[in-house]
């Protein structure tokens, strides 16, 4: 990917309140069934109606009239939510996290992407991401090349970092279970720390299978569609760690259900991304930060892969995370002069 388009949803009430959401996807319709122009499309022509002369106070009635009258759409729906959650936090005078449960950190661990292909180029760039305490932990995404390829690859990595820096793959669905156990065996006997979705979302079976095999953590993502399918997931034993997303999961509110579901059974949790702009990123954190424990920490690095912001005042990161702002809402402020200048006409 060298682009990506942003979805964002402004939500404005009579009295002067102003919110703001975003509907992010990743790759198209190659990676999920909604893209940046149907997610516009059906929030205009469909969603919107419904929601004109209520009232915006009324987040759950209004996510229920959604829910109830629209099928699917899950990142529409999450955007729309976040944009009346930011209103009703502002109302209250009180960040977005007070609506979810609490905030219990102030910051969200962040970790970083290795991505070039390159051993020698990975490591340096790790090195320097830790010199700059930026990242300490790190993400590989494999499953494109032969296993030995990839494995060998990663363990090279883990290898020059060290014991103190986490290594983790993401598989991205693409081995067989035959292939998964040849390779998570090295991998773990590598001090790898985490598997993430070495399996077809639906092969749920093969999936506790390999959790039960292996000590190493295997971690849910794209088979977790929402909380029915991590009631699903968790009754199967078929993962130590779930990958929450907030757009994947339909919303703030059924990513709430879907951690609570994990902490229920025993899961450790993660925050994931679509790679979303600071908006999607920022909601992400608001929800992450109500965890009673994030042992896996987050990946919510996509507004670091932008190189042009429509922020006022970028997002913070430090000490090897994002810092939450105090303010109420969001907590963000977005410049309408450069979101303007980079629209795409309807």
């Amino acid at each position: 990917m060298s682009t990506q388009t942003l979805v964002l949803v402004q939500i404005q009430t009579d009295d002067g309140y102003s919110g703001w959401g975003e509907a992010t996807t990743i790759g198209g319709l190659k990676y999920g069934d909604e893209s940046p122009e149907s997610v516009a499309v059906n929030i205009r022509e469909h969603i919107a109606p419904l929601l004109l002369a209520q009232d915006e106070r009324q987040v759950g009635a209004l996510m229920y009239r959604l829910r109830k009258n629209i099928r699917g759409n899950r990142f529409a729906k999450c955007a729309l939510e976040t944009a009346l959650l930011d209103i009703q936090a502002q109302r209250l005078g009180v960040p977005m996290s007070e609506l979810l449960g609490g905030r219990l950190r102030d910051s969200v661990p962040v970790l970083w992407t290795l991505a070039s292909g390159d051993t020698a180029k990975d490591i340096d760039e790790a090195q320097m991401m830790i010199d700059l305490r930026r990242h300490n932990s790190f993400k590989l995404k494999i499953g494109l090349n032969s296993i030995q390829h990839d494995v060998n690859h990663v363990l090279a990595i883990k290898k020059a970092l060290g014991n103190d820096v986490s290594i983790r793959v993401d598989v991205n669905q693409a081995w067989s279970e035959l292939q998964a156990t040849t390779a998570i065996q090295q991998l773990q006997d590598g001090g790898i720390d985490l598997i993430e979705q070495p399996l077809k979302a639906e092969n749920r079976a093969g999936m506790a299978r390999l959790a039960e095999r292996f000590s190493v953590a295997i971690m849910a993502d794209e088979t977790l569609n929402g909380p029915q399918d991590a009631w699903e997931v968790a009754r199967l034993n078929a993962a130590d760690v779930f990958a929450v997303k907030i757009a994947q999961s339909g919303g703030l509110i059924q990513a709430k259900e879907l951690s609570t579901i994990a902490r229920l059974a025993g899961i450790s949790l993660y925050g994931g991304t679509m790679l979303e702009g600071a908006v999607g990123t920022m909601a992400s954190a608001q929800l992450f930060a109500t965890f009673d424990e994030l042992e896996f920490g987050s990946e919510l690095f996509g507004p670091l892969l932008l190189k042009q912001d429509i922020l006022a005042e970028p997002l913070q990161y430090r000490d090897f995370a994002l810092q939450l702002p105090t303010t109420p809402g969001l907590g963000l402020a977005l410049d309408l002069d450069k979101i303007a200048a980079w629209r795409r006409p309807a």
